[in-house]
Formats: C-alpha cells, sequence, structure tokens
C-alpha cells in the first residue's frame, strides 16, 4: 500500500492505492471517496477519450476504463506516480509519497 500527499491551494488530499482500488481523502472535509466518488468534467474526459462524445453513460465509461488502466500497472509505487502525473496536470502539488509502515519522503523529480 503505498500513499501519496498533494496540494492545491489551501486543499491537502491524499492518495491511497491499496492494489488495484484508489482511495481519495480530502483532509479539510475528512471525507473519503473511490474513484467513482470523484468529478468529472465531460469536457476533460472527451480529451482522453473523444469517442465517447455522444454517449449518454460517458462517466461511468470513462470510470471503467480508468479502473482497467489502473489494473494494467503492476506495481503499486507506479499506480501512484501514474496518478501523481495526472494530478499536476490539474494543478496539485505532489508533497509526500508514504509506503506502508515505513515514514514519508518527498516526491523525487523522475525525469
Amino acid at each position: 500500500m503505498w500513499k501519496g500527499t498533494f496540494k492545491l491551494g489551501g486543499e491537502v488530499v491524499e492518495v491511497v492505492v491499496d492494489g488495484n482500488q484508489l482511495l481519495f481523502y480530502d483532509t479539510s472535509s475528512q471525507m473519503t471517496t473511490t474513484l467513482e466518488g470523484l468529478k468529472f468534467s465531460k469536457a476533460g474526459v472527451l480529451i482522453e477519450f473523444p469517442d465517447l462524445k455522444n454517449n449518454k453513460e460517458w462517466k461511468e465509461i470513462a470510470i471503467n476504463r480508468l479502473k482497467e488502466h489502473i489494473k494494467s500497472i503492476p506495481i503499486e509505487e507506479h499506480k501512484l506516480n501514474y496518478v501523481k502525473a495526472e494530478l499536476i496536470k490539474h494543478g496539485y502539488v505532489p508533497m509526500f509519497k508514504q509506503r506502508a509502515g515505513f515514514r514519508p519522503k518527498k516526491f523525487e523529480d523522475e525525469k
């Protein structure tokens, strides 16, 4: 299990990768959610999946595709790095990552 801590303005969000499951924890509201509970912008989904333009179930299909992509990444730390890359695109600043049972450390700049 890996946990990543990210900051956007005054908001701190923690992402937990446990096997193929992603959990998102907002420290300000103390709310935890899975992928299904996240807000998805149709415009953002269409950038990744243009074939969903006229599909009424675009959100469910996008979530399922994202879940399948997460499952295809074999190592939990790499899954966290994928989430990090996606959150950076939306202005989040990566702060720390932590493997279960170990001390947190700063995200390195992977090049």
